[in-house]
């Protein structure tokens, strides 16, 4: 049975992956790493620790879904410690990255800003859709709830990316977050990525094509956070099969 770490366990994805993890016969929870307490009762036989070192010495597998700082401190913690993780934190700096793919020299990673399996065949929509229309205009408009810290979502920007790549453009030349004010005509190879933000949306995306005449656009919208804990189990399950190396939910999917 693979003894699975939960790294960030009081969060609302945390808590469910200590519920989906408990519930998979093929998985168990051996480790709860939280920097104060854990809120909730932890399942029996797990460590309970705020300490990155001993929480990875008590797993042969992690799951993260923290913050940037916090995810910063388990991949330097992991370097001495090889395990595979599963990573979904969003918000990474350019040095985060950097250590990111380091890290992934000497263990597997997998590292996702979206671990749903509808957002992994988006990216892919989106990239040919981009590339078969390229006279259309790119707009990507994302909802989240009220108590998301970054902007635009991780997968917003994800989603972005995969779009630049369809039209062979370099996404930080061409991304406008913010129109305020008299901006001007839009430019022909910009991409649009808006953020909004309410409620409880648990996250919406729509990645929009537009032209003179027509429009389409792609829409994904997660109902319940489980869809990312879930993703996170079944990354982990197959990653653990993998060599060192950085991976994408797609290669976990086979898309």
């Amino acid at each position: 049975m693979l003894k699975v770490g939960v790294y960030g366990a009081n969060g609302r994805v945390g808590q469910l992956l200590v519920k989906n993890l408990s519930e998979d016969p093929d998985t168990r929870v051996a480790a709860l790493c939280e920097r104060d307490r854990i809120d909730f009762h932890a399942p029996e036989g797990s460590v309970v620790t705020n300490d990155a070192k001993i929480f990875l010495d008590s797993c042969d597998a992690a799951i993260d879904f923290t913050v940037p700082e916090a995810t910063e401190a388990l991949l330097k913690a992991a370097m001495d410690r090889p395990r595979p993780l599963v990573i979904g934190t969003t918000g990474l700096n350019d040095a985060q990255r950097a250590l990111l793919e380091e890290a992934s020299e000497i263990m597997p990673i997998l590292y996702a800003t979206n671990m749903s399996a509808g957002i992994a065949l988006l990216k892919k929509l989106v990239q040919m859709t981009a590339e078969k229309l390229g006279d259309f205009d790119i707009e990507i408009v994302e909802q989240h709830h009220r108590y998301k810290k970054d902007a635009p979502s991780g997968t917003a920007l994800t989603l972005a990316e995969f779009a630049a790549r369809g039209r062979g453009l370099d996404l930080e030349k061409v991304r406008v977050s913010c129109r305020d004010g008299i901006t001007g005509e839009r430019k022909k190879e910009e991409i649009g990525v808006m953020a909004i933000r309410g409620g409880d949306v648990v996250g919406r995306h729509t990645v929009g094509f537009y032209n003179d005449g027509e429009f389409i656009e792609l829409n994904h919208t997660a109902t319940s956070r489980e869809t990312f804990s879930k993703g996170a189990v079944r990354a982990c399950k197959w990653l653990v099969n993998q060599p060192a190396g950085l991976y994408d939910i797609s290669d976990c999917l086979g898309l």
